[in-house]
């Protein structure tokens, strides 16, 4: 899938955009369950980005208002004490970005590190 240049490319990039889309009032809560659902947090590659997502799985159907409220507080018991969830939300909520933050989502999902399965014991 490819990106629009002008939307960037970076991993970084698609890490943002996708925790932005979670936590839009653009979805729906239940729709925020399954997405994240989709996505582990070994596919956040920032540490601060994989407790962002850690914490949005756990908040489970609430409304984008109440996570806003609440996910600064959890982020910042988790250790990153300097969180500001404004970076992580645009004030542009136009219904155009809500298609390229999905788009990032499934960049995330399909560049997503390659598990092998392997026996206990094995080695490479």
């Amino acid at each position: 899938m490819g990106m629009i240049p002008s939307h960037g490319s970076t991993r970084e990039q698609f890490e943002l955009d996708t925790l932005r889309l979670l936590c839009s009032e653009l979805i729906e809560p239940e729709t925020r369950v399954r997405l994240a659902g989709i996505l582990t947090a070994e596919m956040f590659a920032d540490g601060l980005n994989r407790i962002v997502y850690e914490e949005i799985a756990k908040a489970g159907a609430v409304s984008a208002r109440r996570l806003r409220e609440w996910l600064p507080g959890r982020v910042t018991q988790r250790g990153f004490p300097d969180f500001e969830l404004k970076e992580w939300l645009r004030k542009n909520r136009a219904a155009e970005d809500i298609d390229k933050l999905f788009e990032s989502l499934l960049e995330l999902t399909e560049r997503a590190p390659q598990v092998e399965n392997k026996a206990l014991g094995q080695s490479a």
